[in-house]
């Protein structure tokens, strides 16, 4: 098999598979001269085109400038139901049949391919497509990513190995993401000696990257129930700080800083001009902006404090939930990273290139064939 071909799969959700899997394809862009990626199974689409595709598909697309048919690199996505018609009437042949003549597409006079799972190895097995039988399908060798510190990820590692080994996939190695900066050097030494025990191979430890958790106020009004009452102005702005509206403005001129986010009841007034207030200085000092307000408890202010928020540029949201409600929801946000977050996408490179050792991957694949 002279075409490489990549593999990415995860220990569970939100480990940053895509991230590794954006990361990768701009460094093998480095290195080849045509790539390919390809998502066979995929649980959260979008319209592209007039088709469901899945959402990470549309990510490497547009940023990486992919050619090919977005359809093809999104061959099945998931939507509400299809689970329980497959129960009931079966279609594993059209499946399968799908995803090989989609990755023939994709993968045509392309030098290598990344396959991007979804979830954990086991995710897709109700439907007989998990992720560990669909990389035996594509003849691929597998990466692993996992996040976290030492004891939870080896757990998970051996866990989803063992699928991987039961459906004949070589698993290449492991990247570890999300260590935490105060502990990297010293997680990157012990884990790299208990995967070596267990004949483990170590990709990359990268350590995590707060400004890639940033949501904006556009992800909290896509991600969640609560809704953009104001005009769409700010709604890119990167939320920093979430700052809850339980405290006296006194208060809160200590804690309000650039990209502070207030979720507030609607009838707390006075903290409300506070907060403007702050705003409005900050922007002529370049600080202490707000990057918006959530406004809660189903209340509205008056109407004239509605319209100088409005004249501050500043977004404004409508939650019917109580304010604690409303931050949990903002708290359990999954950020990930979309087509417009041009900035994140460059620091996934840059993390990719420092952290992540590209040549060694090349190598094990390389390597003798994947047995299957």
């Amino acid at each position: 098999m002279n075409q490489k071909r990549i593999f990415i799969a995860a220990t569970q959700q939100n480990d940053g598979k895509t991230t590794v899997s954006l990361g990768l394809i701009q460094a093998f862009r480095d290195r080849f001269k045509s790539v390919g990626f390809i998502k066979p199974v995929g649980q959260r689409y979008v319209f592209e085109h007039g088709y469901k595709v899945d959402e990470d598909s549309v990510l490497i697309e547009k940023v990486c400038g992919m050619k090919g048919s977005v359809k093809d690199m999104s061959p099945i996505a998931i939507e509400k139901g299809f689970t329980e018609k497959y129960i009931k009437r079966g279609g594993h042949r059209k499946l399968v049949k799908n995803i090989i003549l989609s990755f023939k597409r994709i993968s045509r006079r392309k030098d290598i391919v990344v396959i991007e799972g979804t979830g954990h190895a086991g995710v897709g097995s109700i439907f007989d497509l998990s992720n560990a039988r669909v990389a035996n399908l594509l003849d691929a060798k597998v990466i692993l990513v996992t996040s976290g510190g030492i004891g939870k990820p080896i757990d998970e590692i051996e866990l989803n190995m063992a699928l991987f080994e039961k459906e004949c996939v070589e698993v290449i190695g492991v990247i570890v993401n999300k260590v935490a900066c105060s502990k990297y050097e010293k997680i990157k030494r012990i884990l790299t000696l208990g995967l070596k025990k267990k004949d483990i191979n170590i990709l990359g430890v990268i350590p995590y990257t707060p400004s890639l958790s940033v949501p904006t106020i556009q992800h909290i009004i896509e991600e969640t129930d609560i809704k953009l009452i104001s005009k769409k102005i700010g709604i890119q702005n990167k939320v920093k700080k979430v700052l809850i509206g339980a405290m006296s403005p006194h208060d809160a001129l200590d804690y309000i800083e650039d990209g502070s986010l207030l979720i507030t009841p609607g009838d707390r007034e006075d903290l409300i001009m506070t907060a403007l207030s702050m705003h409005l200085l900050g922007k002529q000092h370049k600080q202490n902006s707000i990057s918006g307000i959530i406004l809660t408890g189903g209340i509205m202010p008056h109407p004239k404090i509605m319209s100088l928020i409005e004249s501050a540029s500043i977004p404004v949201l409508f939650s019917r939930e109580h304010t604690y409600i409303t931050a949990s929801k903002i708290h359990d946000l999954a950020i990930k990273i979309r087509p417009e977050d041009k900035e994140k996408a460059l620091i996934v490179k840059r993390l990719i290139k420092r952290y992540v050792d590209v040549n060694k991957i090349l190598e094990k694949i390389k390597q003798s064939p994947s047995p299957g």
